[in-house]
């Protein structure tokens, strides 16, 4: 190892000096091709329950991984000793494991002619995450929940507010010559009181907001008013009979529906058979009001990035047109096993062969305003919360436990629980018959208010 290297790693800097630095180790010992991943990181986290410090948590971290090729074999090592010693046992370790795994025909890193990253600046870093002192930070949680408390006299306990902020930097090279690095930031507010009146049981609910940007947040204040405005809404809940009905999916739920569409076309299961959307490309597979982006370019978005996990510029794919299925969402291999072309999304941590993961995935928003699609339901539920998993990616069965808010008339009358919300996904996306205008990303995957008719509620 070059003496500028000994010296950085001494310093505790120059991750990309590292990163090139062990990929030519590699290469010296015996890799016919390889990439590795150098990361840096801070994250600070505090709750504060009932106006008191339950927990207060802050870290840093660095490591490093390596991913070797020796002819159609792979594998791969990390580690978080900078040493020299701790780098040479990580290629060492690399080499040994990959002369001991199965040959695959589709192992190997992307063509050189892809390789590359976004010049533009997407807006991914902001100091500001960091400039609050801790107290400070602690302050902000102990607001959120102070004014969820004070909101609302049915308010009566709290599972906390929190605060939290993290700081990354990551640097990716290979043996092709390809080397990347991007920062990015992140903070977040949250509150989740509970509510209970007249002995009946208690209920709760949760509102945050969060942000590359401190500048950004909302305020403490709103997220407490917020989240005891979701919690006292709840109050009363009851079950309904089963029936066949129109349902609106909240914005934070109905993103959970569009998560599902994700799993149905990335690579892995594609190419396993083990989705129902698996040979459907260029059929009409949903309603034409249904247009799906995945967009890893977006300027500040949670799913944005320069570059995925293999060193492939991200990229805005249009995965379903006004209901026709344009794309899957492939990485190098699930490409290679498809006979088909990368879309950028591969997605890695510091070991292991890369996965698949979303950019910014979204479905396109509509015009009509949540209160007006709410407005239109002569009998229905709202849905505010799914409870555990009931989705068969394979058939497209769907069934989940669910909460939310009865419509009569167009008007909210009483709060529902301890129901099923039922439906098959191929015949879901086909009955939308309203989608809102309020597109709002609070994480990489999004989704406005949805309006889907007929489906089977399922309750008493």
């Amino acid at each position: 190892m070059s003496s500028v290297v000994q010296e950085e790693i001494q310093l505790g800097a120059g991750l990309k000096e590292i990163a090139l630095e062990v990929v030519e180790r590699a290469m010296k010992a015996g890799a016919t091709a390889c990439d590795a991943i150098a990361r840096d990181g801070n994250e600070f986290s505090t709750l504060v329950r009932v106006g008191n410090v339950e927990t207060l948590k802050e870290s840093g971290a660095r490591a490093l991984g390596l991913r070797v090729f020796v002819g159609k074999r792979m594998a791969a090592t990390h580690t978080s000793d900078f040493s020299p010693e701790g780098i040479e046992q990580l290629v060492s370790g690399a080499i040994m494991l990959a002369r001991t795994t199965s040959e695959d025909p589709n192992a190997g890193l992307p063509d050189r002619s892809i390789l590359g990253f976004l010049s533009d600046d997407l807006d991914l870093y902001y100091d500001d995450v960091y400039s609050l002192s801790t107290a400070d930070r602690i302050d902000y949680a102990r607001r959120a929940e102070a004014s969820a408390m004070a909101a609302d006299k049915r308010i009566l306990n709290s599972d906390g507010g929190s605060f939290d902020a993290a700081t990354g930097y990551k640097v990716l090279a290979n043996s092709l010559g390809f080397v990347g690095d991007y920062r990015r930031s992140y903070c977040s507010i949250s509150a989740v009181p509970i509510a209970q009146v007249d002995g009946s049981a208690m209920q709760r609910d949760y509102w945050y907001s969060a942000s590359r940007t401190l500048a950004q947040l909302e305020s403490p204040e709103s997220v407490g008013r917020k989240a005891a405005e979701r919690t006292v809404r709840r109050l009363g809940a009851r079950k309904v009979a089963t029936q066949k009905v129109p349902v609106v999916f909240d914005p934070m739920v109905s993103r959970a529906l569009i998560d599902h569409i994700f799993d149905a076309v990335n690579g892995d299961a594609i190419y396993r058979h083990a989705s129902y959307l698996a040979g459907k490309l260029g059929e009409q597979i949903a309603g034409e009001n249904i247009t799906i982006v995945d967009d890893g370019t977006m300027k500040g978005g949670f799913g944005s990035s320069p570059f995925d996990g293999e060193g492939v510029p991200t990229r805005r794919t249009v995965v379903i047109d006004r209901g026709v299925l344009k794309s899957y969402l492939l990485n190098t291999y699930t490409a290679r096993k498809l006979n088909m072309q990368t879309t950028g999304n591969a997605a890695r941590g510091l070991t292991g062969n890369p996965g698949i993961g979303s950019g910014n995935f979204f479905l396109q928003p509509g015009q009509e305003s949540p209160q007006q699609i709410i407005a239109g339901v002569k009998n229905g539920l709202y849905v505010t919360e799914f409870l555990g998993f009931g989705v068969n990616l394979v058939t497209g069965d769907f069934s989940r436990g669910a909460s939310g808010l009865w419509i009569e008339n167009g008007e909210f009358t009483f709060p529902v629980e301890e129901i099923t919300v039922a439906g098959n996904l191929k015949e879901m996306f086909r009955n939308v018959t309203a989608i809102g205008q309020d597109l709002e990303f609070r994480s990489s995957i999004a989704a406005p208010t949805l309006r889907i008719d007929g489906m089977t509620v399922a309750g008493e």
